[in-house]
């Protein structure tokens, strides 16, 4: 909008990669039968006890170093009350005014220009349950209880987005940040990572925030940027009608493009905070922390400068192979299976990731092995096959995950290398064509891709192509004689 600056912040929900909750033994796998994975604890039974999951502390501890936060020795859990069907407790355990976490940032890049964007903190607490609309009663909802007490983080970010493709850039560096540590799966579908977007306007040159609004139920980077979008617009369109933007939560309908009004939005007292009294505060040590901070892994910008310095690979290649950790892990498995690095690339960023997009697959799903794809690049390397029959043979891999020796022996597609058999067959092409002979050496050399097109189609794609030109060239010398 030409007379308005858009103020944006994100709330980040990232749900910690552990096998059990937040404060009980329950399971956290996804998708199993409703409210299955629950227990006294987590469905807050009368006096039952939480107790702190270490390894969700571990993890918070790892995103917060990742991503520049200073770790709290002492931090505290409060309940957060509020009424929702499907918080059995009635209140949430979370942390308010001591979290974890404190400051930090986070860089990205728009338009070639990096760009900082500030953490206010990042605090750990646990999940609601789930209402579902959709089954049973038309009259009724249901509720299933599996992901209440899942253990999360929230990352707040400070008001330092402008537009929505910062905030969707933001979420995806986010995202990639937490995958490669390991603390978060960032399955958008799942919900495992979801996101709360805060969006207010202000005249240009106006220092005072105008009145935000919070979205929710975006669950895709692409939703965050049309919700932003709308948002934007919708405010706009109330101050430029001389009303006032009023601080509510909205609800984001993807199908329709719109938000809508859920409720009020609640300020931190509504909540009625106060310490977790059934929870001691949580201490670590700084000897703790530090043992964290030496065993955080290499994440995407690291591993993006040794990519192209161990493999000789290109800047932008290196970028999108780390954007995603498993397909930089897929990469460097290729390369170990004895493939060269360059060609791995180029097979991994052209062929593969086509027919991931394609299938709306991730690498994870992949059918061919990082083996076979080497396999596959040595049969190249070694003329058992061509560069185009290889593109076949790859889709067949991709499509039955069998390996190219299988495919390649079952539909008999050894590259044709004998000269003796390659000769004849371009003698008794160059009889047919005359005219083209004479064309050529009247000085028409781009005829010259006609008779290699000839002999493979003769040979069914099987000739390798450097002997046939190397013989094409010295028989059309021959019969211009």
């Amino acid at each position: 909008m030409p007379d308005y600056e858009t103020i944006i912040g994100l709330e980040v929900h990232a749900q910690l990669n552990t096998k059990s909750k937040m404060y009980c033994t329950c399971s956290t796998s996804f998708g199993n039968a409703p409210n299955s994975n629950i227990c006294p604890i987590c469905t807050g039974q009368p006096g039952t006890l939480p107790t702190i999951n270490k390894t969700a502390v571990k993890m918070a501890i790892k995103a917060g170093l990742a991503l520049g936060c200073t770790i709290q020795n002492k931090s505290v859990f409060s309940r957060k009350n509020y009424f929702y069907p499907d918080l059995p407790k009635g209140y949430q355990i979370s942390q308010f005014d001591l979290p974890l976490c404190l400051g930090g940032h986070l860089n990205i890049v728009i338009d070639d220009q990096e760009k900082y964007i500030g953490i206010t903190r990042i605090h750990m607490e646990e999940d609601a349950g789930k209402s579902i609309h959709d089954q049973g009663s038309s009259n009724a909802s249901l509720v299933d209880f599996n992901r209440c007490s899942m253990p999360l983080i929230e990352i707040v970010s400070e008001p330092d987005m402008r537009t929505s493709k910062e905030a969707g850039e933001y979420l995806r560096v986010l995202r990639n940040v937490l995958v490669y540590l390991d603390v978060c799966e960032g399955n958008l579908q799942e919900g495992n990572f979801r996101c709360d977007a805060n969006v207010s306007i202000r005249p240009k040159g106006q220092k005072k925030f105008g009145t935000r609004t919070e979205m929710k139920n975006l669950n895709s980077y692409r939703a965050v940027e049309h919700a932003i979008d709308y948002e934007v617009k919708r405010q706009a369109q109330v101050l430029d009608s001389d009303n006032i933007v009023i601080q509510e939560t909205r609800l984001w309908n993807d199908a329709q493009g719109k938000t809508y009004s859920l409720r009020s939005k609640e300020e931190a007292h509504d909540y009625r905070y106060f310490p977790e009294p059934d929870l001691l505060p949580l201490i670590v040590t700084d000897d703790y922390i530090n043992a964290i901070k030496q065993d955080l892994p290499e994440l995407a910008p690291e591993r993006a400068k040794r990519f192209i310095r161990d493999y000789d690979i290109r800047n932008y290649d290196a970028k999108i192979l780390t954007d995603d950790k498993h397909l930089a892990n897929y990469f460097e498995d290729v390369v170990g299976a004895g493939a060269n690095a360059t060609k791995a690339s180029n097979w991994i960023l052209s062929e593969l990731l086509r027919e991931l997009n394609d299938s709306n697959m991730t690498i994870c799903d992949c059918k061919v092995t990082a083996t076979d794809l080497a396999a596959l690049i040595l049969l190249i390397d070694d003329n058992t096959i061509s560069g185009k029959i290889a593109k076949d043979v790859f889709i067949d891999m991709f499509a039955s995950g069998n390996s190219p020796k299988k495919i390649i022996s079952d539909k008999g597609l050894v590259q044709l290398n004998d000269t003796t058999e390659l000769e004849k067959i371009i003698d008794d092409i160059l009889v047919s064509c005359s005219k083209q002979i004479e064309q050529y050496h009247s000085g028409k050399t781009a005829v010259f891709g006609f008779f290699v097109g000839q002999v493979m189609k003769a040979t069914k794609g099987k000739a390798n192509p450097g002997i046939v030109n190397d013989l094409l060239k010295k028989k059309l010398t021959q019969w211009g004689c």
